[in-house]
């Protein structure tokens, strides 16, 4: 038996006004999808706890099948993961934007989408820069692609980063717009000193060289999803199948790494709108001759939703169904096989940042007819017997066949 799991990132949405009332997923066309869909069972599910922020980090640690209210950390742990960066029990690991901050504002998130080179150089730089001026500094700096990276703070003792790790923080995506100081972590000493290296950080990178090159600079850096290394159960020994993960985004890699799978690497997956979907799609074939069950993620419908992009959360599942499911769907026929698909959480459109709305779910199983589901989306998963349960369940939901 063969299992494989689609994760459309931030695909689901709500209904837009110029897409004549449809969402992304109804306007799209997706034969590939939809043949799932109607020879599958349809309904919803929700990968967030009610206790958690809506973000990717914790959804897709329930679609991998682990309870975040069990094994979650922080976000900027699981990114370290996909690293292989070593760390101690004090050790607090954020996660790192390098952004475009204007007028004291949020401005761009992601500084213009900067490429991982010259982001490279600014994180080299930092480095420097801080243990220039601090010698006992007790951060460092880690590059990770694009406008992602990691900061990892040493504490002096467990309870600091028990203390540290506890602090709110809030991810720059869902202050697009708003003053900085508003959205600031506290007053203890921990948060003040982590609030100052954000700030000073400027000092460098306003002058930094890669930045005078660049329309939209990245003038400071924002660390936030922070905490300490986690110990997720190895996923063998838990379902008793093998697994591979195909993402072109760190956090879902250090999942994978923390649970043992096999995580792939494929050329040209960017976890942006410029994504090589056809090797994603060449690369999860090859895979499911390996392993039992594959997880493939695709990122950009969520950065179409936070850049309020139509087009591009259009045109994002169009090829996530042309050059991925179909062709992975087409290599499994003749088989024994059951797939899944379904967004971690919504990003819609209007709103520009994720929600904790339920998200539409098909499961499909080769050997059972379907119940009534019409369509991959928020209005065709209606008519399906599916019943609404935590999205950690669905690896067992599968593996089982209790749908």
């Amino acid at each position: 038996m063969k299992y494989v799991i689609f994760i459309p990132d931030g695909a689901s949405d709500y209904p837009i006004d110029e897409l004549y009332g449809k969402t992304p997923l109804m306007a799209a066309n997706t034969p590939n999808i939809d043949k799932l869909a109607k020879g599958g069972f349809g309904g919803f599910t929700n990968n967030v706890p009610d206790a958690y922020t809506p973000g990717s980090d914790v959804a897709n640690m329930s679609i991998f099948g682990y309870n975040p209210a069990d094994y979650y950390t922080g976000r900027g742990p699981l990114e370290a993961g996909s690293e292989g960066i070593p760390t101690e029990p004090t050790d607090v690991i954020f996660r790192c934007n390098t952004i475009f901050s204007q007028d004291g504002e949020m401005d761009d998130f992601n500084a213009g989408h900067i490429s991982t080179a010259e982001a490279d150089e600014l994180m080299k730089g930092l480095n420097k820069y801080f243990k220039e001026k601090y010698p006992d500094f007790k951060g460092k700096f880690y590059t990770g692609v694009s406008y992602r990276h990691l900061f990892i703070y040493s504490c002096d003792s467990i309870e600091d980063a028990e203390t540290l790790s506890s602090i709110k923080t809030m991810p720059p995506h869902d202050i697009s717009g708003e003053k900085l100081v508003d959205n600031l972590f506290g007053d203890c000493e921990l948060a003040q000193e982590i609030q100052q290296i954000m700030f000073e950080s400027r000092e460098y990178l306003k002058d930094a060289e890669v930045n005078q090159k660049r329309e939209i600079p990245a003038n400071m850096v924002w660390l936030w999803g922070q905490g300490v290394t986690p110990k997720l159960p190895n996923f063998e020994q838990t379902y008793g199948i093998t697994a591979s993960v195909i993402t072109g985004v760190d956090l879902l890699k250090g999942i994978g790494n923390f649970a043992g799978m096999n995580v792939i690497d494929v050329p040209g997956a960017t976890g942006y709108f410029d994504t090589d979907y056809k090797q994603k799609g060449e690369y999860g074939i090859e895979a499911l001759n390996e392993t039992d069950l594959l997880l493939i993620h695709i990122e950009a419908p969520d950065e179409a939703g936070h850049a309020q992009n139509i087009e591009e959360k259009v045109k994002a599942i169009e090829r996530i169904d042309e050059f991925i499911v179909g062709p992975i769907i087409a290599s499994l026929e003749g088989k024994d096989f059951k797939a899944a698909i379904l967004p971690d959480h919504p990003t819609p459109i209007d709103v520009g940042t994720h929600t904790r709305d339920n998200v539409p779910l098909v499961i499909y199983d080769s050997s059972r007819e379907g119940d009534e589901c019409e369509s991959f989306d928020e209005e065709g998963v209606k008519k399906g017997s599916l019943e609404t349960r935590p999205g950690h369940f669905l690896v067992q939901r599968l593996i089982s066949g209790d749908f």
